[in-house]
């Protein structure tokens, strides 16, 4: 059943109204969509939508000639088209779902050459998906609302937060989108090594106390404002702006966890990639499960003990056939798809190709 609204502050709800409705109708320079060719040279770098002649649109998007097929490994539903092409496809127990749309360039030329052209679409649905939910009319309605909308979705909201990414604003001046650090300087720390402290949230980076649904109130601190640490950036574009169910902390509420180890661990959505153990010998032998959208969880320092101590999102292969991730890391300051301090690749043998441990789809 749909998520209960989390409770805030007098402020903290003007903030939310003010950033859902930004979220669909102000424009993103990170999100430009280019419907004619003569609008290319005006496209930004980070992040390029070009759409297809023929597309097919919300208005068209249960007739005749779609068929849905079901498929285990994970139990999911497929819709195809009538030569069988997926255009979308529903994870049991996830509320993200993956739609086949206008086709999409995003890079980060600050950090990389690496190029991610991917038709998907995450967006988050209003309930978790079981079998048979295409014929509820709470999924037909959603459905038609965003098959074919070239509205935000959950890799436009990523890219918002990447370096050079515009600071967008609400109706009260504060800052909900916009190039984020990944935190304040350790000051015990240095190059290569602790440099910056983690536990940077998204109410850090907004610099506003945030009432949860359980009636807990955290409060930012100043030092880590603009700032957002890899479970920071997941909860910041799957909660703060997706609008999915947050949790102040690990074990606390029935919401998103606070730290990569309490989200992988825990029973939210579908263990498309079950979690074995931390060490070498559990690194998975099989990837190909993996869809955009999917969060990919890293055991990467071993002074965290028992615990996974990195997550991302997948977003697809980029133009040299890579399975690239987005995270927050704190060798790049932010977010990043780029090279610095281990290439954002799961395949090969590299620095978090050999870390990865498990995927999860919420």
């Amino acid at each position: 059943m749909t998520a209960p609204r989390t409770k805030q502050s007098k402020r903290g709800r003007k903030v939310l109204h003010a950033t859902a409705v930004l979220a669909l109708l102000a424009g993103s320079a990170y999100f430009t969509v280019e419907l004619r060719k003569d609008e290319q040279a005006k496209a930004p770098t980070v992040q390029a939508v070009t759409d297809k002649p023929g597309l097919r649109t919300a208005g068209d998007s249960l007739k005749a000639g779609k068929t849905w097929e079901r498929l285990n490994s994970p139990a999911r539903t497929v819709l195809r088209d009538a030569d069988g092409k997926v255009l979308a496809t529903f994870t049991d127990k996830a509320r993200t779902a993956t739609l086949t749309g206008p086709s999409r360039t995003f890079a980060e030329p600050a950090n990389t050459k690496s190029r991610v052209v991917s038709e998907s679409w995450v967006r988050l649905m209003p309930e978790k998906w079981k079998k048979g939910a295409e014929k509820q009319q709470w999924f037909q309605d959603w459905f038609k609302k965003y098959y074919g909308s070239e509205e935000d979705d959950i890799f436009a909201f990523a890219f918002q937060y990447v370096e050079g990414a515009p600071v967008k604003k609400d109706d009260e001046g504060v800052p909900y989108a916009g190039d984020a650090n990944f935190g304040p300087i350790n000051p015990e720390g240095s190059e290569g090594n602790d440099l910056r402290l983690e536990q940077s949230d998204f109410f850090d980076y907004l610099g506003i106390p945030y009432t949860f649904r359980n009636g807990v109130t955290r409060q930012p601190q100043k030092a880590r404002y603009r700032a957002i640490d890899c479970s920071g950036f997941m909860r910041t574009v799957f909660g703060y702006r997706a609008r999915y169910p947050l949790a102040p902390l690990d074990g606390q509420g029935d919401g998103l966890p606070r730290t990569a180890n309490g989200i992988a661990r825990s029973k939210l959505g579908a263990d498309v990639i079950p979690l074995k153990g931390i060490t070498p010998a559990d690194r998975p032998t099989s990837i190909d499960v993996l869809q955009p959208g999917d969060l990919v969880f890293f055991k990467l320092d071993q002074r965290t003990g028992q615990r996974l101590d990195h997550v991302g999102m997948y977003m697809g292969h980029d133009t040299d056939g890579h399975l690239i991730f987005v995270s927050s890391r704190e060798e790049v300051n932010g977010p990043t798809i780029g090279d610095k301090g281990g290439t954002s690749r799961l395949d090969g043998n590299g620095y978090y190709a050999a870390t990865l441990r498990s995927a999860k789809r919420i």
